[in-house]
């Protein structure tokens, strides 16, 4: 009989440093899940807090390594990406690293003041001002600029922005300039649709910030799609950036940092294969001999990380509430969820994630195909990064199989509307929170109970 241990391990280099196997049942980062499924029940979404703090140290770590071994001349700075999740137990463990912010939305000013209220964050930390802005997001910018945020900087994402600072702005204004970056080559559009055109930068500055003395020019700013990745297109993108950053620094004595928007790339399968060190140091020395050959000094480095920081920390648990063999040879595994609402990138972008049986590891594995709870054709999941097909265990008629999404942290809340109206009006999962108290003994919390149909019906306009 093949189990399904025996193709796991066959087919990785298992176990890994997150996920162990005892007793036939998974183990994520040391949780044993089981337990926390006889406790909580399933549907599931789960939050390992040390994850996001252990990847913040990782990048830093990666970024002051590569800065000493090359001797770079400028400094490191770690910024979350607030849109990849906003949930305050992300922020609030993210900021226990010492690193700073970038926004996207109006609306995260308000989460500034509230984590400034709560003491979490201080007037020095950099809240970096992201995104095409409408007036309620330059409102809520220049009054924290005003009320001594002194690192609140608005990046300026088209040529009449700045006209908004101009007028409501009263103190010393530190500003950046988002620089509008080429798209992948197969892309539906040449030249990405946010920030300045190359050739308008240094009109922008000599003309519209130089002659006012409250702004001062500190930072470039360009964003990549891809993320960070080995290919000529971001080499090619990062070299065009530099350039130009050398270009005004000639003419801009106060500009002295750049933003490389677009961060490391997380796990989508169960093995690592991302090289995080070699890009770290080619980045720096791809900058660093830039500057060299225009006479430049090497500029502050800020990179701005969401997927990275958050990604690996959760997790989506299921059961399998059925099988169904439709044809001749497609057998169905129907979940107590749904993958367009609970995780819509698979749906949307047909996004994979490591997927893994968390019970019946000894059990004899098949070929499957994963049905969602939703009457869309289109809610299934039926292939895994490293291969076109999905194998689970045969559960057994009387035991019930449970499998996880793993690295599920970014986005999915956000881009599934948490909270809000699903389709088919399938239900937020319940979410705890998973952490490890001063001994280093688990502990775990509710953080909200699945989501009720009267939440649903009062959203719709019925009494009830």
């Amino acid at each position: 009989m093949d189990k399904y241990t025996d193709l796991i391990h066959q087919t990785f280099d298992f176990p890994t440093e997150e996920f162990t196997v005892e007793n036939n049942e998974l183990y994520f980062n040391g949780i044993p899940l089981m337990d926390l499924i006889k406790q909580y029940g399933t549907p599931l979404k789960l939050t390992y807090l040390p994850k996001i703090s252990s990847q913040i140290q990782k990048a830093k770590r990666l970024f002051n390594d590569a800065i000493q071994k090359l001797d770079y001349q400028g400094t490191y700075t770690y910024c979350y990406c607030t849109k990849a999740s906003h949930f305050s137990f992300v922020m609030e463990e993210a900021l226990k690293n010492g690193i700073h912010i970038e926004t996207s939305s109006g609306y995260d000013m308000q989460i500034v003041r509230a984590l400034h209220k709560k003491g979490k964050i201080d007037k020095n930390t950099y809240i970096i001002c992201n995104g095409f802005k409408r007036e309620r997001y330059r409102q809520w910018i220049s009054e924290l600029i005003n009320d001594g945020f002194v690192n609140c900087m608005p990046i300026l994402d088209h040529l009449g922005e700045i006209d908004y600072y101009k007028e409501h702005v009263n103190t010393k204004t530190k500003v950046g300039i988002r620089l509008a970056s080429d798209e992948e080559p197969k892309f539906e559009f040449y030249t990405s649709r946010l920030g300045v055109r190359y050739n308008d930068v240094i009109d922008l500055y000599e003309q519209q910030i130089k002659p006012d003395d409250r702004f001062e020019l500190k930072m470039l700013h360009y964003f990549i799609n891809t993320g960070i990745k080995d290919t000529s297109y971001y080499w090619s993108e990062l070299s065009r950036f530099v350039h130009k950053y050398c270009e005004v620094k000639k003419v801009c004595p106060e500009l002295d940092t750049i933003d490389i928007g677009g961060g490391f790339p997380i796990k989508t399968s169960i093995q690592a294969d991302y090289n995080y060190q070699y890009m770290t140091e080619e980045i720096l020395r791809t900058i660093k001999r830039i500057c060299k050959e225009e006479g430049v000094p090497e500029p502050n480095i800020f990179t701005e990380f969401g997927i990275f920081t958050v990604g690996e920390s959760a997790a989506n648990i299921y059961s399998i509430l059925d099988e169904k063999l439709q044809n001749d040879k497609e057998l169905w595994y129907m979940i107590d969820g749904s993958f367009i609402t609970n995780l819509p990138d698979a749906w949307a972008l047909n996004q994979r994630w490591p997927l893994l049986a968390i019970n019946h590891w000894n059990k004899e594995y098949r070929k499957i195909q994963l049905g969602g709870m939703t009457c869309d054709s289109q809610d299934y999941y039926n292939s895994e990064m490293h291969s076109f097909q999905v194998f689970l265990p045969k559960a057994p008629k009387d035991e019930p199989l449970y499998i996880g999404f793993f690295h599920t942290g970014a986005y999915q809340e956000q881009l599934s509307g948490y909270g809000g109206i699903k389709h088919c009006l399938i239900p937020s999962p319940q979410h705890i929170l998973v952490d490890r108290d001063e001994d280093g003994k688990l502990i775990s919390w509710q953080f909200a109970p699945e989501q009720t149909y009267e939440s649903m019906l009062n959203i719709l306009g019925y009494e009830i």
